[in-house]
């Protein structure tokens, strides 16, 4: 286990056309790093989530590059290596294009579209939306690479510290941690007798690991006066077998990831995630980002599993489409049909979702993927089925 990310989420104010970030980031960040050092803990990356990006500038493209371009390089300045935007809504779609402009001509800032949430349910509109940014990002930054940065999101509450899904409310700033920690899923199930014994060895290491994540963090809250929204329990991977959420599922006795039986494993190791008591915040279910697991990408080259499975695993666990790689001609009706289920998903059953879709130029359905990107894992462009949803949209108008 390891820390990836501690978020950071701050007020940003533009004052002149000048950033203004809260001047304890900076000692935060310090003081941060200092304790989680001491007791044995490496943070990748520290991130800074501001409060939704519309709330700060009007919706012209200037206006929104130039708050990304400044937030960038203040979060380079205040040692916090990647920064996000916060969401537009439903009411803000005004603001979508210049964010995607935004998008294109940065490469540490993050954005995200809400397309649904409970009080207010799913917007087609938003949806729409959000789906012509991942076009427009897979046709306009190398490989669609930007993909990366961009994510539609459904039901999801602030202090998420996993990007592109982080941002802020409110005036005092909050601290979440994102862990790396699929190999205590690994850990866990090797040499487990009983199913109920793999359960309970996992929820013993979270619990352990989490424990002592939480109190480094608590000391640094009490020191900076910034508040510990919690750890995002969500077991992220990392691309090598050993920290596989994929090796982890078949060492529980799945013949191979996809295979049936793989639902019954997402939902046990989400429910474990859920029984450990420790200070909580975001997802905290099962993460499978295709991308950044050796064993998901061999599998999903392998066709053991398609895009369909992994909506249907995300109604027992967390997080919805994670970076997964379509083929480039996918259309503009088949994004919006994947994350319009992914928001019906997230509004029906209560929980938080995000759509991270990431079509490749030049590549077709099965055709070998080609990054150069130490936290991915090489797989193939998984197909998606049939034309999408677009009978669903024109009769709405869009």
């Amino acid at each position: 286990m390891q820390v990836r990310a501690i978020t950071v989420g701050a007020e940003v104010t533009l004052a002149d056309g000048t950033i203004r970030l809260d001047e304890r980031l900076i000692d935060f960040g310090e003081r941060a790093r200092r304790h989680f050092s001491a007791a044995g803990l490496a943070v990748q990356t520290f991130r800074l989530a501001s409060q939704p990006f519309p709330e700060v500038v009007p919706a012209e493209p200037a206006a929104v590059l130039a708050l990304a371009r400044g937030l960038e390089q203040a979060g380079m300045e205040t040692g916090y290596e990647y920064v996000s935007l916060g969401p537009a809504g439903p009411q803000q779609l005004d603001w979508v294009s210049p964010l995607a402009e935004a998008l294109v001509a940065t490469e540490r800032v993050f954005g995200t579209v809400a397309v649904a949430d409970q009080p207010w349910g799913i917007s087609l509109p938003a949806v729409v939306a959000a789906a012509s940014v991942i076009r427009t990002l897979a046709e306009r930054t190398p490989g669609g690479f930007g993909n990366l940065r961009f994510a539609a999101l459904a039901n999801c509450p602030p202090a998420i510290p996993f990007f592109p899904a982080g941002y802020h409310r409110g005036p005092q700033p909050a601290f979440g941690v994102a862990w790396e920690a699929a190999d205590l899923a690994v850990e866990a199930f090797t040499g487990a007798g009983t199913l109920a014994e793999a359960e309970t060895r996992l929820l013993e290491l979270v619990t352990r690991e989490a424990r002592r994540v939480a109190e480094v963090a608590s000391q640094v809250a009490e020191e900076t006066g910034f508040r510990f929204a919690g750890i995002d329990l969500s077991l992220a991977p990392f691309p090598e077998d050993a920290r596989s959420i994929g090796e982890a599922v078949e060492r529980l006795g799945v013949d191979s990831f996809g295979a049936p039986g793989t639902l019954f494993a997402a939902a046990m190791i989400t429910r474990a995630l859920q029984r450990a008591e420790v200070p909580k915040t975001g997802f905290c279910g099962l993460m499978l980002p295709v991308l950044e697991d050796s064993v998901l990408g061999r599998r999903a080259a392998e066709g053991t599993y398609a895009v369909n499975d992994l909506l249907l695993w995300s109604a027992v666990c967390g997080l919805g489409l994670d970076v997964v790689p379509l083929p480039g001609d996918v259309s503009l009706d088949e994004l919006r049909g994947l994350i319009l289920d992914v928001a019906t998903l997230a509004v029906r059953l209560q929980k938080p979702l995000t759509a991270r879709l990431m079509p490749l130029p030049g590549k077709r359905a099965g055709d070998p993927t080609d990054f150069d990107f130490p936290y991915f894992a090489n797989t193939v462009a998984m197909p998606t089925r049939g034309a999408g949803a677009a009978r669903l949209f024109a009769r709405e108008g869009l």
